[in-house]
């Protein structure tokens, strides 16, 4: 069920989606002059192929900024307490990624009511790309 009231926050509630791409090679290009990440895996179709793989592959921190925004655009960044996340599999170009998060428990520390929430980014095939954890403050 999605949530509407934040201090109302319990386990097994999901947070609004978010999605983005599909992803194109302009932005990688955008993204690598933005975060300075210009590795040519990311960028340069003869790097990557000489390198072993089928194509550039988006930079892991563009789809850890999808997954970001879940938590964010429903908590705000002030009760933000934790992120991570670890990748587990190449976004590629043209793959359309959704971001999605469920609370996974509620829990106290020193009197502030706080959530976990478990974290996933998936291709439109289903595969998954990232994985994360996120803590916010609900109350």
């Amino acid at each position: 069920m999605p949530l509407k009231n934040i201090n109302e926050a319990q386990a097994g509630d999901t947070l609004p989606e978010t999605t983005f791409g599909p992803i194109s090679r302009g932005m990688l290009a955008l993204y690598a002059g933005a975060s300075g990440d210009h590795n040519p895996a990311h960028i340069d179709s003869d790097f990557a192929r000489k390198a072993g793989l089928p194509d550039v592959f988006a930079q892991g921190m563009l789809s850890f900024g999808g997954l970001a925004q879940v938590v964010t655009k429903w908590a705000g960044i002030g009760r933000l307490r934790s992120f991570g996340a670890r990748f587990v599999s190449m976004t590629q170009v043209h793959d359309l990624i959704s971001c999605s998060g469920v609370i996974a428990e509620r829990f106290d520390v020193d009197g502030e009511a706080r959530v976990r929430i478990d974290l996933v980014a998936k291709a439109q095939d289903g595969r998954e790309t990232l994985v994360g954890q996120a803590t916010v403050a609900v109350n």
